[in-house]
């Protein structure tokens, strides 16, 4: 019998369900898709260093300055007493320790799944942040509210109710370059001539868990019910709609409890 697998994540205080981040719902899926039990704890956006290091977790990237980042998600895998973080690294380290489970990144994929990210985030991003991340503090704890206006402030250049305002000629210009951005992606999943449903054709793969965590991200946090998600679904004739049936099944959220420092 598996011990659950703790699996770090970000709340939101208000949203239903709590999980809202796209980063970690990678690995929420991940785990869901291959059936693993786990128990999530709660970390606020101040509190993510300290704890990453004291799990012993390595951090994910560097800071303009050169110090640490440490990231969520983030599992501790008490079979065997191992720490990972970033959610490529988690998928690659579950197919492997656990195979006989759904296999996210099939052998000799690797690198496709390597490009996959590069290419969904560079046609995507663009148009897809600035409508999305000022979305995003309200919903947060005032703690990680502060905390996140601080750090994408940073990165936007300017007060987050400025990046793409409603009724704006900005918001506007974002919402037609998210739809050409997810046309494009249509497109990949046609490569051939035949309208395949994932990206591994019949199988969800982790380059689908990838985009399905856009997408389930952007509909938590705007709402099912928003003006923005039902137009989305009626994008590429209803494709991404379908493609969420597909995974709506895999999208079971655990009470979990507040991390204890």
């Amino acid at each position: 019998m598996l011990v659950p697998i703790i699996f770090y994540d970000i709340p939101s205080k208000d949203l239903a369900p709590k999980a809202w981040s796209p980063n970690t719902w990678k690995t929420r899926y991940t785990l869901n898709v291959k059936g693993i039990p786990y128990k999530t704890i709660w970390v606020e956006y101040p509190d993510i260093e300290a704890v990453m290091r004291k799990i012993g977790a390595h951090p994910t990237s560097r800071r303009p300055d050169g110090s640490p980042l440490y990231t969520l998600p983030a599992i501790y895998d008490p079979n065997t007493e191992t720490v990972l973080a970033e959610s490529a690294a988690i998928a690659r380290y579950l197919d492997k320790t656990y195979p006989d489970t759904p296999r996210l990144i099939p052998a000799g994929t690797e690198a496709l799944h390597a490009a996959f990210h590069y290419a969904i985030h560079s046609v995507v991003d663009g148009d897809r942040r600035p409508l999305f991340v000022p979305a995003v503090p309200v919903h947060l704890s005032p703690r990680s509210e502060a905390y996140f206006h601080t750090t994408r402030e940073v990165l936007f250049g300017g007060p987050l109710r400025e990046v793409a305002p409603p009724g704006s000629a900005k918001r506007e210009k974002h919402w037609v370059g998210l739809r050409k951005a997810f046309g494009t992606v249509a497109k990949w999943l046609q490569a051939d001539g035949i309208d395949k449903p994932f990206f591994l054709g019949d199988n969800i793969g982790f380059a689908d868990i990838t985009f399905a965590s856009f997408l389930v991200s952007t509909r938590i946090v705007f709402g099912q019910e928003s003006e923005e998600w039902k137009d989305i679904m009626t994008w590429d004739n209803g494709r991404w709609a379908r493609y969420m049936d597909a995974f709506a099944e895999y999208e079971g959220v655990d009470v979990g409890q507040d991390v204890v420092l």
